[in-house]
């Protein structure tokens, strides 16, 4: 018998990769994924509560997954992904446990190559939610042109004369083709308006401006301005029509023909050397008591 062919006893026990092949074929000889984890949880010194706040990992998961009940974790992915970070949180290698949970659960399926190696919880899209930013930008615009327009509109409005009673005549019908022209109607004779009497001049109160104008001898348009140059008046004075005017500091006039209109201010009739079609730019205040300033135009 030769001692060179002798074995030992020692040279029949298994070596550990043994021991890890072992395992892996067959899951059911070594502890069971939860039981490792509980165990290595212990050793290491750390309460579910401590492992749960270290790993985001939900509390009844992590007592599920030491039960060996996967049923919480949401599918294998999940499962796998909670294997791993419970066995890191208790210093352990995750890959031999995620191993025996895949072949105690029918292997791994196929990688797919953009897939996350795991997610805590899953990132789903937004629904998309309408701009409201850009709605109030529209309506703001849409506001601001209304208002533009209002006010341009208004503005042109405003630059029309308004035209005294009885100046503006009727536009005429269209004519029909064969009809007869209609005989013209005959107007009435307007009659004058009286003249302001020398007791309303008179009573003209002394604290305001008082501008009375008739027209006379023919039409005359005029306008007028209180101090501020607001228009008070703007059109024309048919025969025999009249206007008055105050103000606390002053009256702006321009008449159009100056020899046609008869001018009273503060209760005095002002006598100038008006002409017939002559333009006139006045100006009179509430000290002007017998004829007032006037400034040729």
């Amino acid at each position: 018998m030769s001692i060179g062919n002798s074995k030992s006893p020692e040279d029949d026990r298994p070596s550990t990769d043994d021991v890890i092949d072992v395992i892996v074929e067959r899951p059911a000889a070594g502890p069971s994924i939860g039981t490792a984890l509980q165990q290595a949880r212990i050793a290491a010194g750390l309460t579910v509560d401590e492992v749960s706040s270290t790993t985001r990992v939900r509390i009844p998961i992590v007592h599920a997954i030491e039960q060996d009940d996967f049923t919480r974790c949401g599918g294998d992915v999940y499962a796998r992904g909670h294997i791993r970070t419970l066995a890191r949180a208790v210093h352990l290698d995750p890959e031999p446990l995620v191993e025996s949970y895949d072949a105690a659960h029918g292997g791994r399926p196929a990688p797919t190559p953009a897939a996350p190696m795991f997610e805590a919880e899953r990132i789903r899209p937004e629904r998309q939610r309408p701009n409201w930013t850009a709605a109030m930008v529209a309506a703001i615009v849409a506001v601001i042109g209304f208002v533009g327009f209002t006010a341009l509109k208004g503005g042109d409005d405003d630059t029309k004369r308004p035209v005294a009673e009885g100046s503006a005549s009727p536009k005429p019908a269209p004519k029909q083709p064969g009809a007869k022209p209609a005989a013209p109607t005959p107007k009435a004779p307007q009659a004058p308006k009286p003249e302001p009497s020398d007791s309303a001049i008179a009573a003209a109160p002394k604290d305001v401006v008082t501008v009375v104008l008739t027209a006379n001898t023919a039409e005359s348009w005029i306008s007028a301005k209180d101090h501020s140059g607001r228009l008070l008046f703007d059109g024309t004075l048919q025969p025999g029509d009249s206007k008055t005017f105050t103000d606390k500091q002053s009256i702006d006039l321009v008449l159009g023909d100056a020899g046609a209109v008869q001018l009273f201010v503060n209760g005095k009739e002002i006598k100038g050397d008006f002409q017939s079609g002559q333009v006139e730019r006045l100006t009179y205040t509430k000290d002007d008591q017998r004829q007032g300033a006037a400034q040729a135009g």
